[in-house]
């Protein structure tokens, strides 16, 4: 008898260290860490395209120097898979050069509906400027077009999260910003005011909407977009109310309605929704964790969930990431045939001081998400 006792005494050990271990083995695989290197002291905030030969590219924000802070030195990399996402290659290239005064970082990654491919990411300056620019490349990613700045209406600092650029059916881009109003020499500042942009012209131009209206005055940041059925636009916003915020529009993004409290509990960290394309249900992905309990505001553990009602409840949690340590944010996701999706995200130790620095491709099979 005792020891049975003993046995099960460790077999509730192991279940509470959560889902992840039955979903390493079962159907979610980590298929590449990148982690820091000498001149390399952070990799973060990358996206996905599938390539016309079948390649999945992945380009992302590689630091260099000594600090892996936000204001850094970054340049754009890729990888490369020919299986799925199963493999990657070993080495990195280039993609955009570090041209800003800062860094170039948080990419968004969209094959557009004329078959070229978009790359979004932001041109950091100072505390006072990043603006967001766009790339195209009509040869899969073998060359890029000259950058357009997409945001000429206003100057400041603008955050684009990465996989965040969606288009619509009738072709319209939308670019979900936060306008971090900092006048120079002083401290960054937090609260943002949100904004989507939209281009009816493949990115040439763009134009804003009206802010977001904010009527509980929480801090908002790092909006993301999916779109909804009925020709609804969902917009999902991080705050520090210790849930996601919410918005919408039923003008294609044109205008919106004011940001509300949802049911999702959440530390200040983003929120990443999408579409199962063989479902039609959302998958979202965050951290289930929120200003109470043990690890009240950590962005740990790492949590998906399926909404089968166009957002409005969730279901099929799992745990992908537990470490209390860990730091889990900065989602981009990707689907993979009928059957897989892939999933980069920020994977580091923050007592380590890793927060940010560690980047995670994980495979998940669809038919363990339902499950």
């Amino acid at each position: 008898m005792k020891h049975i006792k003993i046995l099960f005494t460790v077999f509730l050990a192991i279940l509470g260290q959560g889902s992840s271990l039955y979903a390493q083995s079962a159907g979610s695989e980590l298929v590449l860490k990148l982690e820091p290197r000498p001149d390399n002291p952070r990799n973060s905030e990358g996206d996905f395209v599938t390539l016309k030969d079948g390649r999945i590219l992945f380009i992302y924000t590689r630091f260099t120097g000594a600090s892996p802070s936000d204001f850094a030195g970054a340049y754009l990399v890729g990888r490369y898979s020919s299986d799925g996402g199963k493999t990657w290659t070993k080495e990195d290239r280039t993609i955009v050069q570090n041209d800003a005064g800062m860094n170039v970082m948080s990419v968004s990654l969209l094959r557009l509906k004329n078959g070229t491919i978009a790359l979004f990411y932001a041109r950091k300056n100072s505390i006072d400027d990043c603006i967001p620019l766009m790339r195209i490349s009509k040869d899969e990613g073998e060359t890029w077009s000259e950058p357009v700045t997409c945001i000429t209406d206003k100057k400041g600092y603008f955050v684009l999260n990465n996989n965040r650029v969606i288009q619509l059916k009738n072709g319209r881009l939308l670019m979900p910003v936060a306008w971090h109003q900092t006048p120079a020499g002083v401290h960054f500042n937090e609260r943002g005011k949100l904004y989507v942009y939209r281009s009816d012209d493949q990115g040439k131009s763009w134009t804003s909407s009206a802010e977001v209206a904010n009527p509980d005055g929480v801090v908002t940041q790092e909006p993301g977009l999916i779109a909804l059925k009925k020709n609804v636009l969902m917009m999902i916003i991080r705050t520090n109310a210790g849930f996601q915020y919410q918005a919408f529009s039923k003008d294609n993004g044109e205008s919106w309605g004011p940001c509300g409290i949802t049911t999702i509990q959440s530390p200040v960290s983003p929120a990443t929704i999408a579409r199962i394309p063989s479902t039609g249900d959302l998958l979202m992905v965050w951290n289930n964790n929120g200003l109470t309990g043990p690890l009240k505001g950590l962005r740990t553990p790492l949590n998906i969930a399926v909404s089968k009602d166009e957002g409005k409840t969730w279901q099929h949690q799992k745990i992908l990431e537990d470490d209390p340590s860990g730091w889990y944010c900065y989602t981009a996701i990707h689907f993979v045939g009928k059957k897989e999706v892939l999933l980069s995200y920020c994977a580091g130790n923050r007592p380590k001081g890793t927060g940010l620095s560690i980047t995670h491709i994980r495979r998940l099979n669809l038919d363990w998400v339902y499950q």
